[in-house]
């Protein structure tokens, strides 16, 4: 048996500009950071006396007797472009609810990956684990989907994320004192808004816009990274948080399906409840809303928004690993 941890990962500034279209004309940066939430993935060889050869464990349990059956097109794509010849038993566990702008399924895609190529005693470097994922998302499987969730889960960090053209990116850390980041993690607050969406239903009504009508907006999501990290350095992370208000509001403007009057009125009550900013994360419809909250309003963001799921976490600086390998002994 082969074990993966991946983490999740929180977006902060710069999302839009990752998308292929965009930046393969313009460049683009994001702010993203890996927290202590992850996807666990174990995959075994499959003992040959079974009616299956295939048994895929999720929201689903499927059992089928060739690879082209398995109806979770990540994990058939996956395992057609893998040298594996043998049955093979997948399951999948997540800390985080799927569909929930927490960049689950790139972070499934990573983790699968990482641990189908163990398989076969291949280490990846997680330059070649993010762009493998990142070419099965958008190339294999045509998923309308940007390049920095692959990215953020293979390395992962608290990090700046540049990407040019010809599909080319570079990773900056930005903050990697743990004690900083502790502090840091406390003011914010991770919010469910009790909707699930798949992220490219959502990404589908503007990412074709970006490079024409929306270019001014994603120019100006690009000087909020700049702005951002200029914070980050000086340890202003109080702005930081503001700005994520500003953001928000250019991000809603892509796309009448980013939000909704349900997310509206939980972040409106956010705010009055004492969050310096906030914004939705992932691409937009549902999911968690991040909040910056300074240290003296804990307590009354606390009461006042008691009645929404909050999730407590830290950052991390892990990105994709095997944590359980008795395969290759």
């Amino acid at each position: 048996m082969i074990i993966s941890k991946t983490p999740y990962r929180i977006s902060f500034f710069g999302g839009g500009t990752d998308y292929p279209n965009w930046y393969n004309k313009n460049n683009g940066e994001v702010i993203s950071a890996t927290i202590d939430k992850y996807i666990y993935i174990s995959c075994r060889t499959l003992p040959n006396f079974f009616d299956h050869n295939y048994r895929i464990v999720y929201s689903k349990i499927e059992n089928v007797k060739k690879i082209n059956q398995i109806n979770h097109s990540v994990v058939r794509e996956i395992l057609k472009r893998s040298n594996i010849n043998h049955g093979l038993e997948i399951h999948y566990d997540g800390d985080m609810p799927a569909r929930s702008g927490m960049g689950s399924s790139s972070t499934f895609v990573v983790g699968l990956i990482k641990a189908i190529n163990k398989f076969s005693d291949i280490n990846l470097s997680n330059k070649q684990l993010a762009k493998e994922s990142i070419y099965l998302e958008q190339k294999v499987l045509k998923e309308t989907v940007g390049s920095q969730d692959q990215i953020a889960a293979a390395y992962g960090g608290f990090n700046s994320i540049k990407f040019y053209k010809n599909n080319k990116f570079k990773i900056f850390q930005l903050l990697k004192n743990k004690k900083e980041l502790e502090k840091l993690s406390k003011n914010f607050f991770l919010i469910f808004t009790g909707i699930n969406r798949t992220a490219k239903f959502v990404a589908n009504t503007y990412v074709n816009k970006l490079t024409k009508e929306k270019k001014g907006d994603l120019l100006e999501i690009m000087e909020h990274v700049k702005i951002a990290k200029k914070f980050l350095i000086n340890k202003n992370y109080s702005d930081f948080g503001f700005l994520l208000n500003e953001t928000w509001q250019i991000k809603k403007s892509l796309s009448s399906k980013v939000t909704n009057p349900k997310i509206e009125n939980i972040y409106k009550k956010g705010i009055m409840a004492g969050a310096a900013g906030g914004k939705l994360l992932g691409a937009g419809g549902g999911g968690f809303l991040l909040f910056y909250v300074k240290k003296q309003n804990h307590k009354k963001f606390k009461k006042n928004m008691s009645k929404y799921i909050n999730i407590p976490f830290k950052f991390s600086d892990e990105g994709s690993k095997i944590i359980f390998d008795q395969e290759n002994v």
